[in-house]
């Protein structure tokens, strides 16, 4: 009997898919990962680095330098190639990025691919939405997901509730113009609005408009200071790809095309989203 094995891809094996590539290993999530990249002399570095950390992972698993046929069957295919160009607006970024992803595109289309991209280029809405109009990809754009965490980050230390008791979204664009969903966070299960009421000298005096500013611009500050993200959109790309391998059900805040839902019609924006319902 064969037990067919969970293949990721990550296409462009920068500061961020490097980090992707390494929470998929510490998470012990997928059996191969296969890095493309065109510094083949990093990306060979990156496999060898990668490689040793897998001797801590739960169970073996495979590192390799490939090419696109090698991605033919891979259950899920991450990009996070880009330009080394960071705008305070990340649409300043696409522009730079476009190029990059009509290559990626070109190749994708070259092996037939029709499987699932997890798309993390920036715009990451508007790049998640050019890429699935031009391949047979089912694409999903890593969007608010990060940008929630950020914001369950914020109420958990303002309110000493541990982020697990946490349930709060950031909707829309991955961007300046993202919404902090106030109205709909719960701590401990129940809702922020209730618990203003009951405990209003420890929940009342949350200053919404700093928290929106710092989690809006969070980012910006993060690559202001050291030049990229990497961390954190590693865990909440391994996290999505996660959920969408085990198939779990759960609720994420992701960037998918509206097809009507919200009033919005063919455009890719962070809303709640369950994998199995999405593509079903």
């Amino acid at each position: 009997m064969s037990i067919k094995s969970r293949k990721i891809g990550v296409i462009g094996v920068g500061r961020v898919g490097s980090h992707v590539a390494s929470a998929l290993i510490c998470r012990s999530i997928c059996d191969e990962i296969v890095l493309i990249d065109t510094d083949t002399a990093k990306v060979a570095s990156h496999c060898q680095d990668l490689n040793d950390s897998t001797v801590f992972a739960k169970h073996p698993i495979k590192v390799t330098v490939g090419n696109y046929a090698d991605l033919a069957d891979a259950d899920i295919i991450v990009i996070s190639a880009c330009c080394q160009i960071f705008a305070e607006n990340r649409l300043n970024e696409l522009a730079g990025n476009l190029d990059i992803i009509d290559t990626i595109i070109q190749n994708l289309n070259a092996i037939d691919y029709r499987g699932i991209v997890v798309s993390i280029t920036n715009p990451c809405d508007v790049i998640a939405c050019y890429i699935a109009n031009n391949t047979k990809c089912n694409v999903i754009g890593t969007g608010t997901l990060l940008d929630s965490s950020r914001f369950i980050a914020a109420l958990s230390r303002e309110t000493g509730i541990a982020p697990k008791s946490i349930q709060a979204y950031c909707f829309g664009e991955h961007g300046d113009s993202q919404v902090l969903s106030f109205s709909t966070v719960t701590l401990m299960g129940k809702p922020l609005s209730q618990l203003t009421k009951d405990s209003p000298e420890r929940f009342g005096q949350l200053n919404q408009a700093k928290i929106t500013d710092e989690v809006v611009r969070a980012g910006w500050k993060i690559v202001t200071g050291k030049g990229a993200t990497e961390f954190g959109i590693g865990h909440a790309a391994s996290e999505l790809i996660e959920t969408i391998l085990h198939n779990e059900q759960r609720i994420l805040p992701c960037s998918v095309r509206l097809n009507g839902e919200y009033g919005q019609h063919n455009v890719y924006a962070s809303v709640p989203c369950v994998w199995n319902i999405l593509f079903s």
